[in-house]
């Protein structure tokens, strides 16, 4: 947020390849809801300020929200 409010231009966040094959394996090991993790990954970059993110999700996020 910081960054948004100190520059004043949109800003982006990347979730790297590492965090989201940290997901997909918890999820596919069935120890985290794969919904519910991915969407709360992505929320938590809203919340930090981000107007837009960049993610590996993409797809799967944009299913589920339409």
């Amino acid at each position: 947020r910081r960054v948004k409010e100190t520059f004043g231009v949109p800003t982006f966040a990347y979730q790297v390849s590492g965090e989201y094959a940290m997901l997909a394996a918890a999820a596919e090991n069935g120890w985290l809801d794969r919904d519910a993790a991915m969407l709360e990954s992505l929320l938590a970059f809203k919340r930090a300020g981000a107007d837009g993110v960049l993610t590996y999700f993409a797809l799967e996020a944009a299913r589920l929200l339409a």
